[in-house]
């Protein structure tokens, strides 16, 4: 079994220092690739660092909506340039975030719309953060035209789904796929084409069950993909072999 982690954050302070080590412990449990994800010029610069680093690890690079009141035309141009490295396979995450972020609406989608823009004009696919923002995220990639990307972290209900698979866009299962209570996500699940979905840990964060409580991390990954198996009734090879796949495609990784 191999498994692509769509979305994680090795380059967060939680793994810093012992990067090796969790490195090897997802190889142990089927993690074979990842994609490292940043949020600004510094963690943007560490994603690309450690890309270069591992020969299985990749970087997705952009401003995160908590990062957005500090995104200006300098670090507009810096982004450019991270964005042309040969490890970088994605923009992002990049989005919109109603639960944390201290940034106001109005600021959100001005970063969000120049963010996607600059990845249409690079013809490279996002990687897209929506915390209970469903509407207005939807509503800004349907007006951007945008038809290649992630919405990472799914959480939301088949309606949901539809809409964005509509759109072109795949999305990926985190831990919140696992978790007992989640069941318009399980629904969802159960409803996503299979040449739409990815797995994903988003680690240090939303550890999947049965491990939901603990720091996460991408060998994690394992367990969302025997969860996504279980919803479809089918088994954990599959989805792993077909999440790969689609990982590949979309980070133009395919050989």
């Amino acid at each position: 079994m191999k498994i692509f982690d769509s979305h994680t954050h090795l380059n967060d302070d939680a793994f810093r220092d012992n990067v090796d080590a969790y490195i090897e412990h997802a190889h142990r449990l089927g993690v074979d690739k990842m994609a490292i994800v940043g949020s600004n010029t510094e963690m943007n610069q560490e994603a690309i660092e450690l890309a270069h680093k591992y020969d299985n690890l990749y970087a997705i690079v952009g401003w995160h909506p908590e990062d957005s009141l500090k995104y200006d035309d300098e670090q507009e141009a810096i982004l450019k340039e991270q964005l042309k490295d040969d490890k970088v396979v994605a923009l992002g995450e990049i989005g919109l975030d109603y639960f944390q972020s201290v940034a106001p609406k109005k600021c959100q989608f001005h970063v969000f719309r120049r963010q996607i823009r600059i990845a249409k004009e690079m013809n490279m696919p996002i990687s897209v953060h929506n915390r209970e923002a469903f509407e207005d995220t939807y509503k800004i990639l349907s007006e951007e035209g945008v038809n290649n990307g992630i919405i990472h972290s799914f959480n939301g209900d088949p309606e949901w789904l539809k809409k964005f698979i509509d759109l072109g866009m795949y999305v990926s299962y985190s831990g919140v796929a696992s978790f007992k209570k989640t069941h318009e996500v399980h629904d969802s699940v159960r409803q996503t084409p299979i040449d739409k979905m990815l797995v994903e840990t988003d680690a240090p964060y939303l550890a999947p069950e049965p491990l939901r409580g603990h720091q996460n991390e991408p060998g994690y990954t394992l367990y969302t993909v025997e969860a996504v198996a279980r919803f479809r009734d089918t088994t954990p090879d599959k989805i792993a072999d077909a999440t790969y796949k689609n990982a590949l495609k979309v980070f133009g990784l395919e050989k």
